[in-house]
């Protein structure tokens, strides 16, 4: 069984920056991707950044475009969300999703992106974006 835990939220004041981690365990191979997504309260869920295990690619959306960065160690089992120069509107429950790597172009532009196909979740980790 699949099981994702992220880690690394907290308060942070806006210009700062947060690192987000996503524990994968119970994959047998490197192909799956890992797609990070944000609901802040009384909004949707939306779609932030998808990484492929398979060739490493990344994808971003355009609202953290230049200041969010995808990595990750795969000898860990782990994709990290580096988040820079943060702002108010950043702050949401950030989960992170596994699920096959050609859901990750979907993350482009300020494309709507869809959230049914993932087939595992977190439980979600809390940023906090304010002075």
């Amino acid at each position: 069984q699949v099981q994702l835990v992220e880690s690394g939220g907290g308060l942070v004041q806006p210009g700062g920056s947060l690192r987000l981690s996503c524990k994968a365990s119970g994959y047998t191979s490197d192909n799956y991707a890992i797609a990070w997504f944000r609901q802040a309260p009384g909004k949707r869920r939306e779609g932030v950044a998808c990484l492929s295990n398979s060739d490493d690619s990344t994808y971003y959306v355009d609202s953290v475009k230049g200041r969010f960065t995808l990595s990750a160690d795969k000898a860990k089992s782990t994709v990290y969300l580096q988040m820079n120069n943060l702002k108010p509107e950043d702050a949401a429950v950030y989960y992170c999703a596994a699920g096959e790597p050609i859901l990750c172009p979907d993350f482009y532009g300020d494309y709507d992106v869809p959230d049914g196909e993932y087939d595992y979740w977190g439980r979600g980790t809390q940023v906090t974006v304010s002075s």
